[in-house]
């Protein structure tokens, strides 16, 4: 029998989005997406730990995407750099 998919509210600071979680049959616990937020993705133990980390995952796309339009148009500048080497 095929384990039923769940939809429920999960509350962040950029909103309240819609998610979808499904009970996971190798691993146990669930996974959960955001079908409105790209990227948005996790998996918890039980429905409260995945809920919780969907806030993160949600929250996380939102400012990644905000961050990478920012430097695209040339708003902030992200510096990049090399870790340091380690003499052998």
């Amino acid at each position: 029998m095929a384990a039923k998919k769940k939809t429920c509210i999960v509350k962040t600071q950029y909103g309240s989005f819609p998610c979808v979680f499904e009970p996971e049959q190798d691993m146990g616990g669930y996974t959960v997406e955001a079908p409105s937020v790209q990227g948005a993705v996790s998996w918890g133990k039980t429905l409260r730990e995945a809920k919780h980390k969907m806030v993160g995952a949600i929250e996380g796309s939102i400012e990644a995407r905000a961050i990478s339009r920012a430097e695209q148009n040339r708003t902030i500048r992200i510096v990049r750099r090399t870790p340091a080497r380690t003499a052998a």
